[in-house]
């Protein structure tokens, strides 16, 4: 007989972005107790909601959301932050006799989580200064050039635009002489205090993921009132935020601070929306797939949630939780 685990159980909902991962949560919820965690580097801000495709009010007050609106877009929340919090969160939860359901796309997150990041020194200001100079000067593509000769293995799962990412693996190098790769291979094992259920939603068809990734585009740039171009206006107007901000640089919001300064017009902005969103849907899934243990529902199938919630009831007969 199998033995049977003492630690609570807690279901990660992973896949790309328009995958229809709130849409299954939510659908899981109505079945099970539960409470969502959001796993989701660009809904920790207030005031970023149609860009990051936020749960609207209403589902949020059908069921409870942790990690929304956390922070204001002039500051930052880093990988170990969330990780605390998620650890926090989810024994909160158990403790309330529901199922925590982890739920989102930020990969780096759910890796930061199963894996800790202990290895990795904190922020430094006074290093991200001189980076930002530095990548003002000779651009993004040089800096991604810089970090292939000084840790090949990182550079090589990186985008030479992917600019937030080069400047933190440039910054461990800094402060501590070793590149980011070495120091993640070498970090020890964590032990979870729950057991996971990892569920990855991934298409079957990617053409059909990009068809719903142009239309919810559409969507944030259409709507009638306080659309994608009013939002990113307005926190133009604030005066305190800029492009250099990891906020201003999630996808969608880079693309409409840029239009709004001019750059280019509504219709290049519509297709560098779409592009800069597939290509994030690419990297999730590049992400998903070095997590060989997960387990892979078709996003496409017209109730991924039926089958979450059978592996659900499989992992509690399996582990003899009710």
């Amino acid at each position: 007989m199998m033995p049977i685990s003492s630690k609570p159980l807690a279901v990660a909902i992973m896949g790309p972005t328009a995958s229809g991962k709130t849409a299954a949560a939510l659908e899981i919820a109505r079945q099970i107790p539960s409470e969502i965690i959001s796993v989701d580097s660009a809904l920790v801000y207030r005031g970023m909601n149609i860009g990051t495709a936020k749960p609207s009010a209403a589902e949020r007050a059908t069921v409870p959301h942790h990690l929304i609106d956390i922070i204001d877009p002039n500051e930052s929340y880093s990988v170990m932050q969330f990780r605390q919090d998620a650890l926090r969160l989810a024994a909160e939860i158990s403790a309330r006799g529901k199922l925590p359901l982890l739920v989102g796309g930020t990969m780096l997150y759910f890796k930061a989580l199963q894996n800790g990041l202990d290895a990795l020194p904190q922020a430094d200001a006074a290093v991200r200064a001189q980076l930002d100079q530095e990548a003002a000067r000779i651009g993004s593509p040089a800096m991604h050039a810089k970090l292939a000769a000084l840790d090949p293995d990182t550079a090589a799962r990186l985008k030479p635009n992917d600019a937030q990412r080069i400047q933190r693996a440039l910054e461990v190098i800094a402060l501590t002489g070793r590149p980011m790769s070495q120091l993640l291979a070498k970090a020890p094992k964590i032990e979870l205090p729950f057991e996971i259920l990892p569920i990855a939603l991934e298409p079957s068809d990617r053409s059909v993921l990009h068809a719903r990734i142009a239309a919810r585009f559409d969507a944030m740039l259409d709507r009638s009132a306080g659309g994608l171009i009013d939002e990113v206006t307005a926190l133009r107007a604030r005066g305190d935020l800029h492009l250099g901000l990891p906020s201003m640089r999630c996808v969608g919001y880079r693309q409409v601070w840029e239009f709004l300064d001019g750059a280019y017009d509504r219709l290049t902005l519509r297709e560098k929306g779409i592009t800069a969103t597939r290509q994030l849907a690419k990297r999730q899934l590049t992400w998903l797939r070095s997590m060989p243990e997960r387990i892979v529902i078709d996003c496409l199938d017209p109730a991924p949630s039926t089958m979450i919630l059978r592996r659900i009831a499989m992992m509690q007969e399996k582990t003899g939780r009710n």
